[in-house]
């Protein structure tokens, strides 16, 4: 992810030279000569760095930082030519990384931007799509979500969630709840995780004695979610016979309990979701076509990660500020981690995303979270059974060994094939898997272990 770097000084010739250095040193560089637009493009984007003179046609550079919301931002920096004990005092009191004296020579401005590009990719906080807390991510697919999140929140319309195993249907239920200002709680039920004999009592409740087993009154979820929002996920796999009676309850926005006479009303927003095409369901006939209708008042596909772009590396980081909260720690994810993050397929989505970084978090050694080779997400970066994907950086013998084996595997364990596809003698192949066997791999686990 490109840093960012906003310069602002009346001195154009100046902020011109200064943002060429920048742009030469891998920034996107923004160039502002007033307080007044330096705070309107900070207010619309995060700066990595903020260098600011101290002197400026509409107020000081410290009345930028003043009027800042510091958290936000990343390194800040201020320089002067009329430098004087008052404002050196006032800036090593406030937040600031640097205070530099003009004229600025090129060598000490560089060193300050490797410093900030370095912090950059550690401190850049969690994106949230258009403002919408838990909702991570700035790539065009999500804020056209979050858009419509906004645009519906306020209603009473129900919702259709849909999108691969993993893609966070869940998240968006819940953010869309939390944007509706709904007075009752959020309640889920995974519609194929209930065994279908119990399915209608966790649904709509049930009445003492009204089957076997059921010594006292069960509230069901759509009580439970008065003047809430209840999610039903994986909708498909109710039970078709189930689904007449959820159309019944959605129609009349009441439910009657298992065993019992009397209506209850249940003024909820419903939002069901699934991981299949909905279309095919109901050709299938695993969806009523009816209920689909009901259901899907707005419909909204959520894509899968890897067409998500940098959201990726948001989340992981996201992921990692959490497992420091919880354990107390300082790691962060490398700039060579956050390239292996962004060529993988991410077929498990954000499960698989947030099992990987866990994993990675509690096995490798140190603060710098480089993704191990072998893990998940070096292991099936775009690879298919004929190719290797190795990212910059993998060791020659790890290259080695993941070519000698992939190319056993491709001929089924044929050393003479494998060996003349290698170029190499079959005598060399056995040698290597001696190492192999020798050293911390399990020899169980080699292509022809056991030959």
């Amino acid at each position: 992810m490109q840093p960012t770097v906003l310069i602002v000084d009346d001195d154009r010739s100046f902020a011109c030279a200064a943002g060429v250095l920048a742009a030469a040193e891998g920034f996107k560089a923004r160039l502002s000569h007033s307080v007044q637009h330096a705070m309107q493009l900070l207010a619309a984007e995060r700066m990595d760095f903020i260098l600011a003179d101290l002197h400026l046609p509409d107020g000081s550079g410290m009345d930028l930082l003043e009027n800042l919301d510091l958290s936000r931002h990343g390194h800040i920096a201020l320089i002067t030519g009329n430098p004087s004990i008052e404002s050196a005092v006032r800036a090593v009191s406030a937040p600031i990384v640097e205070y530099l004296l003009k004229p600025l020579r090129p060598e000490q401005f560089k060193e300050v931007l490797r410093r900030a590009s370095t912090h950059a990719w550690r401190t850049t906080p969690e994106g949230h799509a258009s403002g919408i807390e838990g909702l991570v991510g700035s790539s065009e697919p999500m804020r056209a979500i979050a858009d419509t999140l906004h645009r519906i929140a306020g209603t009473d319309v129900s919702v259709l969630l849909t999108g691969e195993s993993g893609t966070g249907k869940e998240v968006v239920a819940r953010a869309l709840h939390d944007l509706s200002g709904r007075k009752g709680p959020f309640v889920a039920i995974n519609c194929g995780a209930v065994p279908s004999e119990l399915l209608a009592s966790q649904l709509f409740g049930h009445e003492r004695g009204s089957f076997t087993g059921a010594h006292s009154r069960h509230i069901g979820v759509f009580e439970q979610a008065a003047h809430g929002t209840l999610m039903l996920d994986e909708i498909t796999e109710m039970p078709i016979a189930l689904q007449v009676y959820l159309l019944r309850a959605l129609e009349s926005g009441s439910v009657t309990r298992v065993g019992g006479l009397e209506l209850v009303e249940t003024p909820v927003r419903i939002v069901a979701a699934t991981n299949r095409d909905p279309h095919a369901a109901i050709a299938t006939g695993a969806l009523r076509e009816d209920l689909y209708y009901r259901l899907a008042d707005i419909s909204i596909a959520l894509p899968p990660l890897c067409h998500r772009g940098e959201d990726v590396v948001q989340i992981a980081r996201l992921f990692v500020k959490r497992l420091n909260e919880r354990y107390a720690g300082r790691k962060f994810i490398s700039p060579a981690g956050e390239q292996a993050l962004l060529r993988h397929r991410w077929p498990g989505n954000v499960r698989e995303l947030r099992s990987a970084v866990q994993r990675a978090y509690l096995v490798e050694p140190g603060d710098e979270l480089r993704l191990l080779p072998g893990s998940p997400v070096a292991a099936t970066s775009r690879e298919s059974e004929a190719e290797i994907v190795f990212s910059v950086g993998t060791s020659l013998a790890e290259i080695e060994r993941q070519a000698l084996l992939k190319t056993l595997g491709h001929f089924h364990n044929d050393k003479p094939a494998a060996a003349r596809a290698l170029g190499i003698s079959v005598r060399t192949i056995h040698n290597h898997l001696a190492r192999l066997a020798s050293a911390d791999t399990d020899p169980a686990t080699l292509p022809g272990a056991a030959a």
